[in-house]
């Protein structure tokens, strides 16, 4: 998909994006569904993805504690990857 440009508006007391039909339906998403952003302030991008549904009985907070073993733990992660 080539870029498209939007401007960033006034939606009630708080701005945002809006998003072209074809631009959602490339990203899977639609009315009502969550995304989430990753900002890399050093390039100045925002990344946008669709947020990873939670199954049901599953606490969101695992997916918090996770992230952060994986990071704490991810030389030692990545050594078992090609025994």
């Amino acid at each position: 998909m080539r870029p498209v440009r939007r401007k960033v508006t006034k939606i009630g007391n708080s701005v945002g994006i809006t998003f072209t039909k074809e631009a959602l339906q490339a990203l899977g998403l639609d009315m009502g569904d969550e995304v989430e952003l990753t900002i890399n302030e050093s390039n100045r991008e925002i990344v946008i993805r669709k947020a990873p549904s939670i199954p049901p009985g599953l606490d969101p907070q695992f997916f918090d504690v996770l992230s952060a073993n994986i990071e704490r733990y991810r030389e030692t992660i990545e050594g078992l990857k090609d025994r």
